[in-house]
């Protein structure tokens, strides 16, 4: 049992801890050295572990501790996490101003102008002051609860200075600087890299072990509070200072604008200003600051009328294009590219963007030489925007397409009506390569291993001159090729043994044939019983399937037309390569039958192709284009035209959380 001593200096202890957290994560104003912390938390550790009944749930000791879960429960949330309507300039700023002024019939609004942090949504619920609960976004009702997860985050305080109760709003994120870090060490350990800081922050908070997540670099900022007992201030400028005096770290560039011109000029200024923070934001956040008129502004079905989203838009830099040079692909698509001077844009170090085609190159005028201008498409894709004609010095060249395959030599040609010039060698050395690492990509056969330079060995060694002849590799053959050696070629004939099973949908897809990607695949798939059924059916039978309309019918047929290709299924089926489609006996429940689903962007809990996966042996379609028969478009990071295409046609969206929480309800039934 501890004395009144021991209880008194435990109690101490935690009230140092948790004032020197907050002078150091949310003031950034450190009253002690780390050393002199470091030994108050070492002494509380210690008489927590020599006096277990002391230990509370607030105390700092307990950020990281709690088991791996199985699961996330899911928690859902006193009021909607609504996503905010978006505004993509001036004119944009001033009618969200005119709906607002002319719903509350004032000439002039109070707004409080936010930084929009690239990360992750959260809401977490305080009970008298102390920190219960956690959750993500989710589909803005239900979110995952990753109260274990939060708690690892020393910049989310367990305890408040205050006894508040009630749910606050906040995102976590990761610094670019804690980014870096994080993907050098994933590098070293040979581990996948994260695309950006959010997918890293996200990917962060749903670890089932909050061990791992403790180990990742994550901060957060917090921007709403909506208390149990309904009193809270009248301005949302004040709400936030209640917020900080609480304990919470607020985002210190936050201010309070007199209408909408300044509103404007916080946001011209913060677009130029973005690239000096120490974190990602892809926007500002613009709210009306009298909070008792929310009510009267309302909300439409997913957005308040009282807020609005201003997004920057894409990030422009300039830059040299040393050489402009050459792609062949599988189809034998040649492809232009820019060898640029590497230049850092958009987080990322930039030093090729596609040129797409020779029309492309010669309607934006691009020579070899020119200064140009490049940002990344959806923040993600360089593109070069416009050529800087005003550096020119005259030694800049105009690129010509070349007439021969720098692969193999052979023809290139342009068809008539098309854009995309092509080699016209079927034995093109380049296009097999690219074959091979298409045929083996994890959506298709999914032969681990077999990347673009094994791919090239083995197509240079002669071992491999049409794809059937992956399936006759010899052991001692592989062994030999560079950098392999005896246990890298098992684990490849491994691999290869192993995609022999895929199945009719992804060998349909890993042939190449033109226009046909996954989801057509597999409605070609469902359709017909095997390859061999396939490749012997009619224009007007392969249209007849959903999703395949002339152009595909047609590719279709002219592939199987060729005696190439039919000998080379030929050859699979006599490799023992599994060729058939689904079997309906082995089919489980199918509660999504007959639904179409798109998805876009990138997903932070699955690969697209596993979730695409995922809704078929639930019965539903995956398809790659938006269209008014599409029943849900699912939306991850940095989504593209799909999500704006499918706003048009009214299709339903559903962002990651919501779509798991769909599919996770049907499979419980």
């Amino acid at each position: 049992m501890a004395s009144p001593e021991v209880i008194a200096r435990v109690n101490a202890l935690r009230e140092a801890l948790h004032y020197h957290n907050y002078r150091y994560f949310v003031l950034n104003d450190p009253e002690i050295e780390d050393a002199e912390y470091d030994r108050m938390m070492r002494e509380l550790i210690e008489l927590e572990e020599r006096y277990p009944e002391l230990v509370v749930p607030d105390s700092p000791t307990q950020r990281v501790g709690a088991a791996p879960l199985d699961s996330f429960a899911t928690v859902r949330h006193r009021e909607p996490m609504l996503s905010l309507a978006n505004a993509f300039g001036r004119e944009d700023l001033e009618a969200f101003d005119a709906r607002v002024r002319r719903a509350l019939e004032q000439d002039r609004v109070a707004y409080v102008a936010e930084l929009k942090i690239d990360g992750v949504a959260v809401s977490l619920t305080y009970e008298n002051g102390v920190f219960v609960r956690g959750a993500t976004r989710g589909d803005g009702e239900v979110g995952e609860d990753v109260t274990q997860n939060l708690r690892t985050i020393a910049s989310v305080p367990l305890r408040l200075r205050v006894p508040l109760s009630g749910e606050v709003r906040g995102e976590v994120y990761m610094t670019k600087e804690g980014f870096a870090r994080l993907n050098e060490r994933r590098a070293a350990e040979g581990s996948p890299l994260f695309a950006n800081p959010r997918n890293a922050a996200a990917g962060s908070l749903r670890q089932l072990d909050p061990k791992v997540t403790a180990g990742r670099p994550l901060d957060a900022f917090f921007y709403g509070f909506s208390p149990a007992d309904g009193g809270a201030p009248d301005f949302h400028y004040e709400l936030l200072e209640l917020l900080r005096s609480a304990g919470f770290k607020v985002n210190p560039h936050t201010e309070r604008c007199e209408g909408i011109d300044e509103v404007a000029a916080y946001c011209e200024r913060w677009a130029a200003k973005r690239p000096e923070l120490s974190y990602d934001i892809d926007g500002v956040v613009v709210k009306v600051d009298d909070r008792r008129a929310y009510d009267l502004l309302g909300a439409t079905a997913k957005s308040p009328r009282w807020a609005v989203a201003y997004k920057f838009p894409a990030e422009e830099v300039t830059t040299v294009v040393e050489d402009i040079r050459v792609n062949v692909g599988r189809t034998g698509a040649v492809t232009p590219y820019a060898v640029l001077t590497p230049v850092r844009v958009a987080g990322t170090t930039v030093s090729r963007a596609t040129l797409h085609n020779e029309e492309y190159i010669r309607q934006k005028d691009i020579r070899i030489g020119d200064t140009v201008v490049i940002r990344k498409a959806g923040d993600i894709i360089p593109e070069v925007v416009r050529v800087v004609v005003s550096k020119r010095s005259g030694t800049e060249r105009p690129f010509e397409m070349p007439k021969e395959c720098p692969s193999c030599g052979g023809a290139v040609i342009r068809p008539e009506g098309e854009a995309v010039a092509r080699c016209v060698n079927s034995a093109c050395p380049a296009q097999l390569v690219e074959g091979i690492v298409h045929f083996a990509s994890r959506d298709a056969m999914d032969i681990e291993g077999l990347g673009p330079a094994l791919a090239a060995a083995l197509v240079e060694k002669g071992l491999v001159k049409r794809l059937s002849d992956l399936y006759k590799l010899k052991r001692e053959e592989v062994a030999a090729l560079e950098r392999m050696g005896e246990k890298s070629a098992d684990n490849l004939l491994r691999a290869i043994e192993a995609s022999k099973s895929r199945g009719m949908a992804r060998v349909v897809y890993a042939l190449g044939i033109r226009h046909v990607g996954e989801g057509t695949a597999e409605a070609l798939a469902g359709r017909f019983r095997n390859v061999q059924e396939l490749a012997a059916a009619s224009l007007e039978e392969l249209m007849e399937v959903p999703d395949v309309g002339e152009v595909v019918a047609r590719s279709v047929v002219d592939y199987f037309s060729e005696p190439e290709n039919r000998s080379l299924v030929g050859e699979f089926e006599a490799l023992g390569v599994d060729l058939s489609g689904p079997r309906p006996e082995s089919q489980g429940p199918r509660p999504l039958d007959g639904k179409r689903f798109v998805f876009t962007g990138t997903l932070a809990a699955m690969s697209r192709s596993e979730a695409e996966a995922l809704v078929k042996r639930l019965g539903a379609a995956a398809s790659g284009s938006v269209s008014k028969n599409t029943d849900y478009v699912v939306v991850g990071e940095n989504p593209g035209s799909k999500a704006d295409k499918a706003r048009r046609l009214g299709v339903q969206i559903l962002d990651e959380q919501a779509f798991l929480d769909l599919v996770t309800r049907l499979q419980k039934g």
